[in-house]
């Protein structure tokens, strides 16, 4: 349809002209209203303060999107972000990140994923794509070696994505093609539809795979046989070496790549904290039954993993009864549960039937899951009927109808429409008390961790910008004692003592305060959370050295955790621009209610502590009783181009 000049060449950027190593100095930007496809070259410093993901992100939105945009009008703006660490040759450096207006929750979106795209987007020669318009017919962008163009997708829209990723590969003779898609969820609007890679890999939340089909935007096809430049390659040469042993010495690191994710259902379950019939319980029954265990007997084909990385934590799983196929990967942990303990389905199979649904169509899973168990709870209730729910008996441990709703989500037919809306928007379209129901914060669906157990997950849940969000901050279980590897390996921190789990202080808020920024920085930097401690096995010490060695910077922790508050800051103050305050960071009834079975049976997270530490957070951050940065804040973050009265200092400038 339209086609840009070449941008760049096989060899990318060696570190020149202002541009660091690791990264090329280019963003494109693309109109689909228009067609018009343009590069922008950027310096150091603009890398050096925003890095990628949803650094990068939260700078764009705020500079390119008006307040009160509507999140599926073309004025929305969507943007691929790698990390500055994004290609490096070393495990768990593969992550980038999506962003939008979420149509989900209407606040700061912005979702992860891991495979293989992001660094392919390097080898092509871009840093990020920023998107706005919508094009008049659906098209798919194709972007080989800086060579860009806009292609028609006609014969693509409608179809699911295995067969999408297979005809983009075809079209051009190529299959080693990185494609990120949309399936029919994406094109009907489904708010809480996902972005995939690989067929396996996702951008899970937030709905941002809507924004695409809002876009008529199939996929994004890239192909890069570009190098991106490290630094030192000696220096990290040794560290992936280090890592590398790590592995399968450290129980951190082996327990994800023999059971992958999914080894966290036993383990929550015998703490009381896998959450089951929609949060009510603590404890599943038949929890072995969806274990880790269950699916490596039962329909376990291979172990998979990422870009340069050894870990391995994917599953890829075969079911014959429910024609489950390997190229869609497996169900992680968020899953086995959301479609298993959550609705009370205890059979692997059909949960991974769930799972390739969802992959084929692009749903997110957790939101998937949370709104049929909300739905299985108003039919329980008797707000719901038959006649509703299309003449299904929507009650929890029907797998028959989990797996029908599902596909009437993803296609918004029959009451599958209403679901599609997401479990908040769905309850004021039902009424009749189902909003008790709802288990949202800033209408995103709670992922499957319960605070009740885990404290500071429920600040993470609340003070996330994109809505409840397990993946925002370490978790109270990984720092709980001075045994555990995870706890002595943040003594850089200095944090030097444990706190329990089901505990609110000072020091727990602090600890949380500054693992939050230093997630946040992972998010900005393109790195795996399941790479550095606390949650695996890498030193502090390593992660910046590997910074340094792949950008040539010289920096430090305090620089990469300055990184991470600045994105957070950013996304703080959108939010705020969207009308988003104290009232938006506040729990579900349901958390501050008694668990009703399990080894925490009786236990809630008070309301009054919880709000306490609230508080105390925003003071911590440098943020105001409204949880937003102050003025002093955002200029010590060097964001006085948001501060009134204060010159740009945005380092936006040509080479």
């Amino acid at each position: 349809m339209s086609r840009g000049k070449p941008t760049t060449t096989y060899l990318l950027n060696k570190g020149g002209l202002g541009v660091p190593f690791g990264y090329n100095g280019k963003i494109l930007h693309l109109d689909l209203s228009s067609g018009s496809i343009d590069v922008e070259s950027l310096r150091e410093e603009f890398y050096r303060t925003y890095m990628g993901g949803s650094g990068l992100i939260g700078y764009y939105l705020l500079k390119m999107l008006k307040p009160g945009t509507d999140p599926f009008s073309p004025d929305n703006v969507l943007v691929f972000a790698p990390g500055v660490m994004t290609g490096a040759p070393l495990g768990g450096m593969c992550r980038f990140a999506v962003g939008a207006k979420s149509p989900l929750t209407n606040a700061f979106g912005q979702s992860e994923a891991g495979g293989f795209w992001g660094p392919e987007l390097k080898r092509a020669g871009f840093d990020a794509i920023v998107i706005k318009g919508k094009a008049d017919k659906p098209v798919y962008i194709y972007i080989d070696d800086g060579d860009v163009k806009i292609c028609g997708a006609g014969h693509l829209w409608g179809k699911k994505t295995g067969e999408v990723q297979d005809i983009i590969r075809a079209e051009h003779d190529d299959p080693a093609i990185r494609v990120a898609q949309i399936g029919p969820g994406g094109e009907n609007l489904v708010r809480f539809a996902c972005i995939t890679n690989e067929l396996k890999h996702f951008n899970g939340r937030n709905g941002l795979g809507a924004v695409m089909g809002s876009k008529n935007l199939k996929a994004i096809a890239v192909r890069g046989k570009g190098q991106i430049p490290v630094a030192d390659r000696k220096l990290m040469s040794e560290i992936s070496k280090k890592f590398g042993t790590s592995v399968m010495e450290n129980p951190l690191t082996r327990g994800l790549y023999e059971n992958g994710t999914a080894a966290s259902v036993l383990g929550n379950n015998a703490a009381g904290i896998l959450p089951t019939k929609n949060f009510h319980y603590g404890e599943f029954d038949r929890a072995d039954l969806i274990s880790a265990k269950a699916m490596n007997e039962k329909i376990l084909v291979a172990r998979e993993g990422c870009y340069a990385c050894p870990v391995r934590c994917k599953r890829a799983v075969k079911s014959e009864r429910f024609s489950v196929e390997p190229r869609f990967g497996g169900p992680e942990y968020e899953t086995l549960a959301s479609f298993g303990s959550l609705c009370m389905i205890d059979d692997v199979e059909v949960i991974a039937k769930a799972n390739q649904m969802c992959n084929e169509y692009t749903l997110d899973t957790i939101s998937t899951g949370m709104t049929i168990a909300f739905a299985m709870e108003c039919f329980e209730a008797g707000i719901l009927t038959k006649e509703e729910t299309d003449g299904m008996e929507l009650t929890f441990g029907n797998s028959e109808a989990l797996l029908a709703m599902i596909e009437k989500i993803a296609k918004r037919e029959g009451f599958g429409d209403v679901l599609a809306e997401g479990s908040k928007r769905a309850s004021k379209i039902i009424g009749r008390g189902s909003e008790k129901f709802v288990l949202t914060v800033k209408g995103q669906e709670l992922p499957m961790h319960d605070p009740r157990g885990k404290y500071s997950v429920g600040l993470a849940y609340a003070t996330s910008e994109k809505g409840a969000d397990h993946m925002v901050a370490a978790h109270d279980t990984m720092i709980a004692s001075k045994d555990q590897y995870s706890f002595s390996e943040i003594a850089p921190f200095g944090i030097l003592e444990p706190e329990k789990p089901t505990k609110f202080s000072p020091l727990k808020v602090r600890t949380f305060a500054y693992l939050t920024a230093w997630w946040s920085f992972f998010n900005a930097a393109g790195i795996c959370d399941f790479v550095p401690v606390p949650r695996s096995s890498m030193p502090v010490n390593d992660v910046i050295n590997a910074l340094s060695a792949f950008t040539g910077w010289k920096t430090s922790l305090f620089e990469a955790v300055k990184v991470g508050e600045r994105a957070l800051a950013l996304a703080r103050v959108f939010n705020a621009r969207e009308g988003f305050g104290v009232e938006d960071d506040l729990l579900p009834e349901r958390l501050h209610s008694p668990l009703k079975n399990g080894a925490l049976k009786g236990n809630f997270l008070p309301k009054e502590d919880f709000l306490e530490a609230l508080h105390l957070y925003y003071a911590m951050m440098g943020w105001d009783e409204g949880g937003v940065p102050t003025e002093e804040k955002l200029l010590e973050l060097g964001l006085d181009w948001l501060v009134e009265g204060y010159g740009k200092s945005d380092h936006i400038s040509g080479q």
